[in-house]
């Protein structure tokens, strides 16, 4: 298992080896040895599965307080996958990082507490799974627009599919900062 660090602190693209011959492929989606030696968290309270189409995007959400921690891969399909540094005082904070994440480059991403995250199927479909250290808490659930112009994401779509709730979400610049996690 190859570990990246990315220009976000504790964003990280993980690379498991994978095992391939004629008949297919095997790979370890999480080992508590093996994420435990590179750092990760050994502990996961819940697991979701998303299914998409082309030209949707989920997010870019967070909750705080009670912010989750996400391990996620996709399992079927392609997507482009965005952290956003929502961490009140960190030097990164406002930046992002994309990564493309697909069933054929078996690549995952962790994502920490305090930072947005969200994706956009660029495949006819997408199976996107995510392990989470925290439990959803309905109450704590805060969202960023995916379009704002601060963050100037450069996502592969201009005219997404989003849910109501999501084309609701505000620009960083407009949630009160009290609601944002803090950089430690």
């Amino acid at each position: 298992m190859k570990v990246t660090r990315t220009k976000l602190k504790g964003v990280l693209l993980i690379e498991p080896d994978v095992f391939e011959d004629p008949r297919g492929f095997f790979l370890e989606t999480w080992s508590l040895r093996r994420f435990s030696d590179a750092g990760l968290p050994q502990t996961y309270v819940q697991d979701n599965l998303s299914r998409s189409s082309k030209g949707i995007l989920r997010g870019l959400h967070l909750q705080h307080p009670h912010g989750q921690g996400k391990l996620v891969q996709v399992m079927v399909g392609e997507v482009f996958d965005v952290a956003v540094d929502v961490r009140v005082g960190s030097p990164t904070f406002g930046q992002w990082e994309g990564i493309v994440l697909s069933g054929d480059n078996h690549r995952q991403l962790y994502i920490p507490p305090g930072f947005a995250h969200g994706f956009c199927v660029t495949s006819e479909h997408a199976l996107f799974s995510y392990k989470c250290t925290e439990l959803y808490h309905r109450e704590t659930e805060l969202g960023v627009a995916w379009n704002d112009p601060e963050l100037a994401i450069e996502w592969p779509v201009t005219e997404p599919q989003l849910s109501a709730k999501d084309a609701r979400f505000p620009r960083l610049a407009e949630l009160p900062v009290e609601r944002l996690p803090r950089w430690e």
